[in-house]
């Protein structure tokens, strides 16, 4: 029994002796990962995130001087406004001169996610108005276009699902447009509100040409009578 008793108490010597080193190691491993996580190292280089998206290409617009060969004044005002109307016409501007109290957006003049209302100014209901979401200017990191005169056009100047030369007839009728020539010409040539249509951010397609360029058009139609397509 003796001989037995020495045997097995080496036995629980060695395991015991076993297990320490065993745990020990795992203590050592553990430090020294520690201390290689802790262990201040080179942060990694951040990124400039590209938030801008490029539009597509700017379609161009023919210049009031391309029209200067058309002798007959009628005619070539006709022909003017029909450039311009590539404009007037083009989904930055329709979006804003809906059929209805709510306005679209996008090419595709999809109604306003979410619903919004006109109101009674133009610039949204009393709860909501377009303020709320459309700052002074383009928000590109999420995309919202602004404008710090953002709002939609009176209902009497409604364009969507009429032809160019009901548009043409609107504009001059100080009773819908709300605009005498002069103060049209002002509108189409400085408004600011206007002229987003060139700069509308996120990757939405401007408007064809430059502000400058339709407002040389509108100007040369005026001038040659103000002459409207049927």
């Amino acid at each position: 029994m003796s001989w037995r008793a020495s045997a097995f108490g080496n036995l629980r010597r060695r395991l015991k002796v076993g297990l320490l080193s065993i745990f020990g190691l795992i203590l050592v491993a553990g430090a020294g990962g520690l201390a290689y996580a802790l262990y201040p190292g080179t942060m990694p280089q951040t990124q400039p995130i590209e938030t801008k998206l490029q539009p597509a290409e700017v379609e161009r617009l023919r210049r009031a001087a391309d029209f200067a060969a058309i002798a007959d004044l009628n005619e070539r005002s006709v022909a003017l406004f029909e450039e311009a109307g590539r404009v007037i016409q083009h989904p930055r501007c329709m979006n804003c001169h809906p059929q209805t109290d709510r306005p679209t957006q996008t090419d595709a003049m999809r109604a306003h996610v979410p619903w919004v209302t006109r109101g009674l100014d133009g610039g949204g209901a009393a709860t909501l108005r377009c303020s709320t979401c459309h700052g002074e200017t383009n928000f590109e990191p999420s995309g919202v276009p602004g404008n710090s005169a953002w709002m939609l056009a009176p209902i009497e100047m409604a364009w969507q699902g009429k032809r160019l030369g009901d548009i043409c007839r609107q504009l001059l009728d100080p009773a819908r447009s709300h605009m005498t020539r002069e103060e049209l010409l002002h509108h189409m040539t400085e408004d600011g509100l206007v002229g987003w249509a060139w700069h509308p951010g996120a990757d939405r397609t401007p408007a064809p040409g430059t502000q400058a360029q339709f407002g040389a058009l509108i100007k040369a139609w005026l001038e040659t009578g103000a002459g409207c397509p049927q």
